[in-house]
């Protein structure tokens, strides 16, 4: 499955981060070089053996190194995120928290309803620069693309699905279907990779679902605090209540769980509260991340 990593180096010896850092800076001043160079050594020559890489064309030689720093980089934060985490914890686990001890809290928002909250969300998260996380089921992009194409255009963005079901209750067949149907469709919708970022509907998983999803190249995500803003004011929620909770689970590495879409009694606690949420969180001295600074 794609590991999920430690984005920021903050376990482990910082010594070895820089030695790591310094030797693909070295191996960089190399490949710059050899490019200004060309292969016969004359400036400018276009060489014969690029490859592109991006939007760059780089020499084979060039895309190896790239790789190697890369792939040192990577295996370096397996290792601390696999000894701060325990032989218990593994990296196939479901995550119920970003992978740091620092001031970081993500806000992931739910789209599988409906859209009503999509406007005042995005418009909050804007006025505050502030990033988040989408989960966005298949579906809900087919019905509501515009959305989808404002939110994947300015956020990281997960696979929730194509239709949402339940996916403990089905085949190893259909959970593989539905994951790659959403996929796919998201992709279809807003040309948006939803790769590693997957949370499961309704928060419902087992070993059996964890691993399909695993093989997938996905891993499970799932929150620290629910805000249960979808739950609506018949159901005794408000905006102080969203507030409340997301005060009273804060902790590094928190993940919050909101919905863009209204409740049955049609409030969108959420998207009302969200002004709220983010100043209180910042007034405890958090910052905020997407999912996609700890997961890639």
């Amino acid at each position: 499955m794609t590991r999920a990593l430690v984005a920021r180096g903050e376990a482990g010896d910082p010594r070895v981060v820089r030695r790591s850092i310094l030797a693909c800076a070295v191996r960089f001043a190399i490949l710059v070089a050899l490019m200004s160079a060309g292969p016969g050594g004359a400036a400018g020559a276009d060489p014969p053996y690029a490859a592109t890489f991006g939007a760059v064309a780089l020499p084979r030689l060039g895309r190896g190194i790239h790789h190697q720093c890369r792939s040192a980089d990577h295996q370096l934060r397996d290792r601390q995120l696999d000894e701060r985490l325990g032989s218990g914890g593994g990296v196939d686990a479901e995550w119920s928290r970003i992978p740091t001890a620092g001031m970081s809290v993500a806000l992931t928002f739910d789209c599988g309803g409906n859209d009503a909250g999509v406007p005042a969300i995005l418009s909050a998260l804007d006025h505050a620069n502030v990033p988040a996380t989408f989960f966005v089921t298949g579906r809900w992009a087919e019905i509501y693309p515009a959305s989808t194409r404002a939110i994947a255009a300015r956020y990281p963005v997960g696979n929730h699905t194509y239709s949402h079901p339940h996916l403990s209750q089905l085949a190893d067949a259909d959970v593989e279907g539905e994951i790659r149907q959403g996929a796919s469709t998201l992709a279809r919708m807003s040309g948006a990779d939803a790769h590693p970022l997957f949370r499961f509907p309704y928060g419902e998983s087992d070993a059996r679902t964890i691993a399909v999803v695993n093989r997938l190249g996905y891993g499970g995500i799932r929150w620290t605090v629910d805000t249960l803003g979808w739950q609506g004011s018949t159901r005794d929620q408000s905006v102080d209540t969203v507030v409340a909770r997301v005060v009273a689970n804060l902790r590094p590495g928190a993940i919050v769980l909101m919905h863009v879409g209204a409740a049955e009694d049609g409030t969108t606690l959420d998207a009302a509260a969200l002004t709220r949420v983010i100043a209180e969180v910042r007034a405890r001295g958090y910052e905020f991340a997407t999912l996609r600074d700890f997961f890639w």
